[in-house]
């Protein structure tokens, strides 16, 4: 607490340790006047019920006290609010792509990546889409939450990070069965560090690790969240795994009738651009989302190539 991460902490800071302290001196006091009583008042030292007349003035005082207290607790958090709402016109724009159970963070110049990375003392506004439900994008150190609703006009967060240091970054909306691994990492570095790595090229990757087949539809399958529901060792998540299902048959429910087909190139496209289509029997309906429009037919074929290889590491 009074951390100063953001810009934001020490109104959200203040607010909070005021609100706190008000209800903490209400709860004590109150408290006390309610063990006095039960001390002044019981049979033992009041035989005899005592009969107490109705002050107006005393009824005026603690409505109109408590009156006054709400309505400062709604101002101090107005005032923590407002600024959250004014994005400066220098801010640097950084796009939010939330979806089923990862982030993806698109800068200005096309570099794409699933960890935020942001100069310090630098404005950034987050303008941030979901592709399925409704998630919340929580940066706990910068004291900011801001609901990702789909279909919403101008959601937008903004902030700037005041001290250098890596900072977690969750959902706190409950968005599903892996809701609780949807997290990442806030990297604020200083300018010349964070311009060093705007302007540099994707990380280089060894050339014989590159070359192996599949290498490129593993990278957009991390970079397009479908890690999030498809294991690639066989270990079962929201979606079949990978591991090893081309070429092999699967029981699949189709317009309701259950029927048996071979996992092949077609179905996988499917699969991708209509995953209510054929849903696998033991999973659930509705867990995934329709990709159309979001991958191109050349990167659902380097997709279906990795998906490949791990048919043939079964083997």
């Amino acid at each position: 607490m009074f951390s100063g991460y953001s810009n934001f902490s020490g109104g959200v800071d203040t607010a909070f340790a005021i609100i706190v302290g008000i209800s903490l001196f209400f709860l004590i006091g109150i408290t006390a006047v309610i063990i006095t009583f039960i001390i002044k008042y019981n049979k033992k030292n009041n035989p005899v019920a005592s009969e107490i007349e109705g002050s107006n003035k005393l009824e005026i005082i603690w409505t109109v006290i408590p009156l006054i207290l709400v309505l400062f607790m709604f101002w101090l958090g107005w005032s923590s609010y407002i600024p959250m709402r004014k994005v400066p016109a220098d801010a640097m724009k950084i796009k939010v792509t939330a979806q089923m159970w990862s982030w993806r963070f698109e800068y200005p110049n096309g570099k794409v990546e699933d960890t935020l990375y942001v100069p310090v003392n630098k404005a950034v506004v987050l303008n941030m889409v979901s592709l399925d439900v409704i998630h919340s994008l929580y940066i706990p150190a910068f004291r900011i939450k801001e609901d990702v609703v789909p279909g919403k006009a101008e959601n937008y967060m903004w902030f700037k990070s005041l001290v250098p240091g890596s900072y977690d970054l969750f959902c706190a909306e409950y968005c599903g069965l892996r809701h609780s691994y949807m997290g990442t990492i806030v990297e604020v570095v200083d300018q010349g560090s964070f311009d060093k790595w705007y302007a540099s090229a994707p990380v280089k990757v060894d050339s014989s690790v590159a070359a192996k087949p599949g290498f490129e539809g593993k990278l957009l399958s991390e970079q397009k969240g479908c890690i999030a529901c498809h294991s690639a060792d066989g270990t079962k998540i929201v979606g079949p795994s990978y591991k090893g299902i081309f070429g092999h048959k699967v029981t699949v429910e189709t317009n309701g009738k259950e029927r048996e087909i071979v996992v092949d190139e077609e179905y996988i496209k499917r699969s991708i651009l209509e995953p209510e289509a054929d849903i696998v029997k033991g999973f659930p309906k509705g867990a995934m989302i329709s990709y159309k429009g979001q991958l191109t037919d050349e990167e659902i074929d380097k997709i279906i190539e990795y998906i490949k290889t791990l048919s043939e590491e079964k083997k």
